[in-house]
């Protein structure tokens, strides 16, 4: 028998029981707690703060670098000599440097330097990586050796092999004395030869830095693909031909970027190895641009040498990154 509550006339009714399973709202105004001004302060400061954290390094970078890049371009279109001069001269000095015989050979050699440099630091540098991967004894001391000469800088490393491929001080006389008397290696004073030393210490510096990528980009493939296609039967080399090597294309991209500026750039390596020499036969675009600029009052062309480089860098950096997001886009 159910029981049904009475009240008396004139009181308000009982609050009808929430259903069962379900709590009774609380009230809005005692559940919300009362805005303060110190917590919009702080939301504007996590708004603006990394703003203003970055900005001077924007500032910086816009100045310092496109600025200059600016300059430097408008430079080139005037008939600028020992000092700046601002009145429009058109592309006359691009007309001039594509007429002096200096700037081709610096052109060859770069692309010889640069051509080479790349390909045996890739090379190098993956087989390197390739052999620390199988886990070998006194990989530790193995990595730092062939990173070392990456923390020297390229004076240093210039200033070493002048002296290994010096014929009177370094490989030739240790041979001649040693009783190799036939023995010659005089690639640093041979005018055929000079870029190629360049080449020499250029990747004996680098190819550690590669090796180091490459080996973080094989530690990070997955074992168990690996492990699947061994149980098929794969043998090891054909693992890395088709599965392993493939999957780093990301890699090989920054890998690809790194060389090509470092490439593009020399000129203190060139400068500490050869001076250019002899004569003009190992010069370089850097070279180029820096003695006509500021040895040879001609700012002018000198700029217009360093728009070309920059233009180098571009249809090198350009045609990558098309490269990488397109296969970026397609899941490659």
């Amino acid at each position: 028998m159910s029981v049904i509550p009475l009240h008396t006339a004139g009181s308000p009714p009982a609050p009808a029981a929430p259903p069962p399973g379900k709590r009774p709202a609380a009230n809005d105004s005692a559940a919300r707690p009362p805005q303060r001004s110190g917590s919009r302060f702080g939301a504007l400061a996590d708004a603006w703060l990394p703003r203003l954290v970055l900005s001077p390094t924007i500032i910086a970078s816009l100045v310092f670098v496109y600025g200059f890049i600016a300059l430097t371009a408008y430079l080139s279109l005037t008939e600028s000599r020992m000092m700046p001069n601002f009145e429009f001269a058109g592309f006359a000095q691009y007309e001039r440097l594509f007429e002096i015989e200096r700037w081709w050979v610096a052109a060859t050699n770069l692309g010889i330097f640069g051509g080479l440099f790349i390909l045996f630091c890739l090379a190098i540098g993956l087989g390197m990586a390739i052999l620390l991967d199988q886990r070998i004894r006194h990989e530790g001391a193995l990595r730092a050796i062939y990173l070392y000469p990456m923390a020297l800088s390229f004076i240093v490393t210039g200033a070493a092999w002048k002296w290994i491929l010096n014929p009177g001080l370094g490989l030739e006389k240790m041979m001649h004395d040693w009783g190799f008397t036939n023995f010659t290696f005089d690639w640093l004073v041979n005018s055929d030869m000079a870029i190629y030393t360049v080449v020499i210490a250029g990747v004996w510096q680098s190819s550690g830095f590669v090796m180091a990528l490459f080996l973080a980009g094989l530690r990070s493939v997955d074992d168990s693909i690996i492990k699947a296609a061994m149980v098929d039967g794969a043998s090891l080399p054909t693992i890395y031909r088709r599965i392993v090597i493939p999957s780093l294309r990301p890699v090989f991209f920054s890998v690809l970027l790194v060389l090509a500026h470092i490439a593009i750039k020399s000129f203190d390596l060139v400068m500490a190895l050869t001076a250019g020499g002899p004569g003009t036969s190992s010069d370089v675009p850097a070279i180029f641009m820096y003695q006509f600029s500021f040895t040879r009052g001609q700012l002018g062309l000198g700029a217009a040498s360093a728009m070309m480089m920059l233009a180098t860098v571009l249809a090198v950096l350009v045609p990558l990154m098309y490269l990488e997001t397109k296969g970026a886009r397609h899941g490659r």
